[in-house]
């Protein structure tokens, strides 16, 4: 086929079309990378909100009836939780409660749950510290 003179060539050529396809892959393998980790702070950020949450909720559960609660399903039935919270790493309802025979009041009259953990084995790739000690 002959070519006609002072028309331009129209289309890609294979090359072009490779070299776009790899930035753009190159781009969306970046998002990636960037949403992962955004997901992740934010599983962390709810971790240690739910933490904070139930640790109050103990507190004021110990000095409201003189005695620590045994469960958390005591906070839920006390009012003190709606409900027992997920735990954003496991996501489940299985957080590891720590018993102590402390006091937080002259008045108490039973020891029993002091604090929680996540029951989850990792760590965060963020602090190196494993989600279990937070």
């Amino acid at each position: 086929m002959k070519r006609r003179k002072g028309l331009p060539r129209a289309g890609f050529t294979l090359i072009e079309l490779m070299i776009v396809i790899t930035i753009i892959l190159i781009l969306i393998g970046m998002a990636v990378g960037r949403y992962d980790k955004s997901v992740q702070k934010a599983n962390e950020a709810v971790l240690k909100n739910n933490l904070q949450t139930i640790r109050t909720s103990i507190d004021n559960y110990t000095l409201d009836k003189q005695a620590a609660p045994q469960s958390l399903d005591d906070l839920v039935q006390a009012g003190y939780l709606r409900s027992v919270p997920t735990d954003p790493m496991t996501r489940a309802k299985d957080w590891v409660p720590q018993y102590d025979s402390v006091v937080l009041s002259p008045d108490q009259s039973s020891s029993g749950m002091v604090d929680v953990h996540s029951n989850s084995s990792r760590a965060s790739p963020f602090d190196n510290t494993p989600y279990n000690e937070w």
